[in-house]
């Protein structure tokens, strides 16, 4: 399957297929939470970005490898741009916004939010992340926040559009024996809030 420019429109209007795409590649241990049962938990809040541009006529986004962080939980981890929403930001789709040109280099001045996708919980970290899916009006040159990201990874969107409904499963350390869903691409290994979040934007991009 091939996308042409008129994407950006048919995301749009796609209907989100929420926990049930989320599920798919969700570790077993992890419950599913309500809003209410959220928020009794008083998480932070934080947004992530999914980031559109073209390159050689074929629609990619950046991925980024975390920087090894003894004090973050998700040091080391294949992730999405984003972080914690901070004072400064009018919602969370301008967190979203900071934090990729924060962390990736990409001017906010060129992002255009297409759409929000569905939050998720992650309970380990206790946050509560908005993902966005927008766009770069200018092909981009990454420059990385080396406190937070030390690698970009370019992904084709094709490379997503056939995530299985049985993903494969791998035991990953400080995961205490327990095997998780994983995305392996070209060896990077994929899991957790990032493969779910991605899960749901596969199955969006599979209904166009």
């Amino acid at each position: 399957m091939s996308f042409g420019k008129d994407l950006l429109r048919k995301i749009k209007s796609v209907e989100l297929p929420g926990e049930n795409a989320h599920g798919i590649f969700s570790p077993p241990y992890r419950p599913v939470f309500t809003y209410e049962e959220v928020l009794a938990k008083n998480p932070k809040f934080a947004a992530v970005n999914i980031v559109l541009y073209l390159k050689n006529d074929e629609w990619h986004f950046p991925l980024i490898q975390r920087t090894i962080n003894e004090h973050d939980r998700h040091s080391g981890q294949i992730s999405l741009p984003g972080g914690k929403r901070e004072e400064m930001d009018q919602d969370f789709s301008q967190t979203a916004i900071r934090e990729t040109s924060e962390e990736i280099g990409i001017d906010k001045h060129y992002i255009r939010i297409i759409r929000e996708t569905s939050p998720i919980y992650i309970p380990p970290s206790n946050f509560y992340v908005y993902p966005y899916i927008s766009y770069s009006k200018k092909n981009p040159t990454f420059i990385l926040q080396q406190s937070e990201a030390v690698e970009v990874i370019e992904f084709p969107i094709t490379s997503f559009l056939n995530l299985p409904d049985s993903p494969e499963m791998m035991s990953l350390p400080n995961m205490e024996g327990y095997e998780v869903p994983i995305i392996n691409f070209n060896g990077y290994i994929i899991w957790g809030a990032t493969a779910m979040i991605l899960n749901e934007f596969s199955q969006l991009l599979k209904k166009m």
